[in-house]
């Protein structure tokens, strides 16, 4: 049970850094105001780095405890 606690606790956080540096990094590109910023696309961009994040995790979570 530890071992799922422990990938669930690292799968989130490093999901959550790739939200908000995808969110960053797709604001950031061209938009002057806040009114300017397309959220939609922020949004679905960011979620969509977040699902690809997890899915990595799948595969390199057991590579960092050896």
């Amino acid at each position: 049970m530890d071992k799922i606690r422990d990938y669930i606790n690292y799968a989130g956080e490093r999901c959550a850094k790739t939200v908000a540096q995808t969110a960053l990094a797709v604001i950031g590109s061209g938009a002057v105001g806040v009114l300017d910023v397309d959220w939609v696309h922020v949004v679905s961009v960011s979620l969509l780095a977040g699902v690809m994040s997890l899915l990595t995790s799948v595969l390199q979570y057991d590579k960092g405890d050896k």
